[in-house]
């Protein structure tokens, strides 16, 4: 479990196929900041860009570490297959404070970068995101991006998808991989985790939920 506050900005270092076919994965070697890795063990979850992975090696001293990624995972996201900057977010702790909103690293779909401008003192993000996805986004709610947690300015549906306006203050733009986007860029999306289960209870059939108890 996370919270869209990113905690360190990564680099991909170095990706390498694990087969031949299309069926097979990569492995990623992630660069992290200065002490980054120092509470970090082995089989531990960091997300990379919003998506959930698993710490596989660790060479902490080169602030170093490796994940195993699925041609699965690789055809779900965005940014995972190359290098290039990444947001890092370590799991959350039962103590930690929610400073973003609920997130699982779970990628609903790859959105796509319209506009990324100054506007006064902070940035505009605009991202077009699937169809499909457009039913949970809501004015004022909460939305993933690469990982981090974001608040939706603004929302209008299109034939080609969901349009969604996001402002940005300038520490998260310099905190995060975010400020690396352009137009044309493609983009990790994460849904407010509430909202599956709130079309869950209003689409499920309470008789047939009653015959399998």
């Amino acid at each position: 479990m996370f919270t869209g506050i990113i905690t360190g900005v990564g680099r991909i270092a170095a990706a390498h196929d694990l087969g031949r076919s299309l069926q097979h994965g990569k492995r990623l070697t992630i660069e992290a900041p200065a002490g980054y890795l120092d509470d970090v063990g082995m089989g531990d979850s960091i997300a990379l860009n919003g998506a959930c992975m698993t710490v596989t090696a660790l060479d902490a001293p080169r602030r170093q570490f490796t994940i195993d990624i699925s041609a699965e995972s690789l055809d779900k996201t965005a940014g995972l297959g190359a290098p290039g900057p990444i947001n890092l977010e370590k799991a959350l702790r039962a103590h930690d404070r929610l400073g973003g909103h609920i997130v699982a690293g779970h990628v609903d779909g790859i959105g796509t970068v319209t506009h990324f401008a100054e506007t006064g003192e902070s940035w505009e993000l605009r991202v077009l995101a699937p169809q499909a996805l457009g039913r949970y986004l809501a004015y004022k709610g909460s939305i993933t991006v690469n990982g981090v947690s974001l608040t939706v300015n603004s929302i209008a549906d299109g034939t080609d998808g969901t349009q969604v306006s996001i402002n940005l203050i300038p520490h998260t733009v310099q905190n995060t991989a975010l400020g690396s986007l352009t137009s044309g860029s493609r983009v990790n999306l994460e849904i407010d985790l509430i909202a599956r289960y709130v079309e869950r209870m209003l689409t499920s059939d309470p008789q047939q939920q009653k015959a399998m108890t």
